[in-house]
């Protein structure tokens, strides 16, 4: 980019000065014009018309797509109906509003950001142009035309744009504009001249707010609205009222009888066996309650049979110590191996695994012949120093085992003294319990015995009304009996009727069916030599096509006989390498085996020697000995506590069958209060 230097001493790009010269152009010719421009104009309103045609061709420019030169010819075209001073100046204003797009896009963009609700997409082309006419032309146009221009359009939105514009104008927008051209020339061109048209802009926007308050905005022609009219239908003749229908004289039903008003007998009935029954069965409680202490219960509780078995258990295990033994666990090192049958894939990785296993000892192998040194002294050496290891370890690990044994053992026998003086102590809490039960019972006893015989005195005033009451209901009940064998003989009757009917109808039914049924008989001769006539040139009958379709159908037989053979000799030829394979594998399988059974033995016979080395250790004897001890201990004190159990159970059952006595009692009680309750 080349840069001229200004009389001022700045520096600005060229382009930019190519710009400046066109528009210091531009200006000059639109000042001419306007001088001549005026003297042909009279009329204010012919500046607005003349803005608004310009709004329309911005609208249609696109940059994208068109150049501007060609856009400006092809407007001339269409507007050569005008004079060619208006002409110029609406071709004028287009081009300068194009070519200063990027110092406008900064108002433009920045006012539509903040008044989005109240300003559309569409109007941006007029803003453009108000803008581009305050800060090129306000001088050329002066203050009457431009006025004239701003009234005749929206008052409302040009009072919002201008106030926007020159209150916003020596902040951002100065600042914006100065990243744009050079500042100087900024302030002198446009900054300068705009800041003294600013007394006269607040005259004019005062004027447009006393418009804007008295309502004299430009209103919009009412848009008229469609009017629905009703469809011209004929419409249509009343239909005739139908025949009324024959009502079929019937017979004369019988009243209704005085019987279906009342309350049915049956309800008290009812009510009556119910208090019968309840009656019956507070009696039979009564009783219950009152015998079953009588006799004793010959069967024996649940807990009689547990702590009999529990005795038969301790008694078996006496007399037989050591009856059981428990069978060992299994050997893990079993010599019999199962062949394992292999499939195609095994096979193939098998053989790999072994070329590599091979491939990997031959390597090994040239190496040593080059004189390479073997590891196998130094593996000797680590395999002997970490059995050396492993022998000073296993005392260690075997003393703490046996000490962490003996603790358990001592921590056992602490926590069974604990138990047996827990136990101790519930069993005396146990039989001063019972002993207040068993004379709280002894006192309910006698209380229930006082209300037994004041309830018998209840029930005997009570059998005397029975009597009158049988009487009356069976009376009752030979009425309703006669009354229901009544109407069940009419209900009979007239089911019969409508069955008989009924069989009538469906009996008819069936014959429509039976005879729509029947299959209609078509007869057409078929001869499938024939063709079907349509003349076409692949025509063929029947026949042939069958005989055609089975020629096909062998040669296709035959090509899927060609084909298995080929396959099977290609699997016959696949099974005879894997078993090639599979024999070489069962060969190095076998000698793998071998030097596993090797090194088995080697290390069966490091382990017996460290486990001699263990035993000889003097703690480890001791703290055996010392465990066996404590379990001996342990041993004699589960025996005594089994002996002292026993005893216990057989003069422990009697208090259990006090405690049962106990319970049956408060479940009397419950049920005599209840009973009366009922009563009272």
């Amino acid at each position: 980019m080349s840069f001229i230097s200004s009389p001022v001493g700045l520096s600005i790009p060229g382009r930019t000065v190519c710009s400046l010269i066109s528009q210091c152009v531009s200006f000059a010719y639109i000042n001419s014009l306007f001088l001549g421009f005026s003297s042909g104009f009279k009329m204010a309103s012919n500046y607005a018309s003349l803005v608004k045609e310009a709004v329309q061709l911005l609208d249609k420019f696109r940059a994208s797509r068109q150049c501007l030169d060609d856009f400006t010819e092809d407007a001339m075209k269409d507007l050569q109906d005008m004079d060619m001073l208006q002409r110029k100046f609406i071709l004028d204003v287009v081009s300068g509003c194009v070519e200063q797009k990027k110092l406008l896009d900064v108002v433009i963009n920045a006012f539509f950001g903040q008044h989005v609700k109240s300003v559309s997409r569409g109007e941006r082309s007029q803003f453009v142009v108000i803008c581009y006419l305050a800060t090129f032309l306000l001088d050329d146009l002066g203050l009457q035309c431009f006025s004239s221009i701003v009234k005749s359009l929206d008052i409302k939105k040009m009072h919002m744009f201008l106030g926007f514009f020159f209150s916003n104008l020596t902040t951002w927008i100065q600042d914006e504009w100065n990243n744009i051209y050079d500042s100087a020339f900024v302030a002198k061109q446009w900054i300068g001249p705009l800041l003294r048209w600013r007394p006269e802009i607040d005259i004019l926007m005062d004027q447009l707010a006393v418009k804007i308050s008295q309502g004299n905005l430009l209103k919009k022609a009412a848009t008229k609205t469609t009017e629905p009219q009703e469809f011209a239908l004929t419409e249509p003749k009343p239909r005739p009222l139908p025949m009324p229908e024959l009502i079929p004289q019937q017979k004369k039903c019988k009243p209704v009888p005085s019987s279906t008003y009342k309350a049915p007998k049956e309800k008290q009935i009812i009510e009556e066996n119910k208090q019968k029954n309840h009656q019956k069965a507070q009696e039979l409680l009564y009783e219950a309650n009152i015998k079953q202490f009588r006799c004793g219960n010959p069967q024996k509780s649940e807990h009689t049979k547990r702590v009999m078995s529990k005795i038969e258990e301790d008694l078996d295990s006496r007399l037989k110590p050591n009856s059981f033994h428990s069978r060992g666990a299994p050997s893990s090192n079993k010599a019999v191996s199962y062949p394992i049958k292999l499939n195609n894939a095994a096979i193939l990785r098998k053989e790999a695994l072994y070329k590599r296993w091979v491939e990997e000892e031959v390597q090994r192998i040239e190496r040593l012949v080059q004189g390479e040194r073997d590891p196998s002294s130094f593996l000797q050496w680590q395999k002997e120093m970490r059995e050396k290891d492993l022998q000073e370890q296993l005392p260690k690990i075997e003393r703490r085992h046996l000490e962490a044994c003996i603790s358990e053992q001592e921590a056992a026998l602490a926590r069974k003294r604990i138990m047996e003086r827990n136990q101790k102590a519930a069993q005396l809490k146990k039989e001063e319990t019972a002993q207040l039960m068993q004379r709280y019972a002894e006192k309910r006893l006698q209380e229930e015995k006082e209300i037994k015989d004041l309830v018998q005195q209840v029930a005997d005033g009570h059998k005397n009304s029975k009597a009158a009451k049988e009487k009356l209901q069976k009376l009752k009940q030979s009425i309703v009996k006669e009354v229901s064998e009544q109407n069940q003989e009419l209900l009979h009757q007239a089911l019969e009727e409508a069955e008989a009917e009924m069989s009538r109808k469906f009996e008819v039914i069936r014959e429509i069916h039976s005879i729509e049924s029947l299959p209609r008989m078509k007869f057409k001769k078929f001869d499938d030599t024939d063709t079907v006539g349509h003349e076409l040139l692949g025509e063929m009958s029947l026949y042939e096509t069958k005989e055609r379709l089975a020629h096909l159908k062998n040669k296709q037989q035959a090509e899927q006989e060609e084909k298995r053979k080929l396959i099977l000799e290609e699997k016959q030829k696949q099974k005879q390498q894997l078993m090639e394979k599979l024999d070489a594998i069962n060969f190095h399988s076998s000698v793998l085996a071998q030097a596993t059974a090797i090194r088995k033995e080697e290390r069966k016979a490091e382990k017996e020697l460290i486990q001699q080395v263990v035993a000889q250790d003097e703690t480890v004897l001791a703290l055996k000995k010392m465990l066996e001890e404590k379990k001996q201990e342990r041993q004699k004190l589960k025996q005594t506590e089994s002996k002292v159990k026993g005893h216990e159970q057989t003069g422990g059952h009697t208090g259990t069958h006090s405690q049962a006595s106990v319970k049956s009692w408060e479940e009397l009680e419950q049920s005599l209060s209840r009973l009366v309750e009922n009563f009272s």
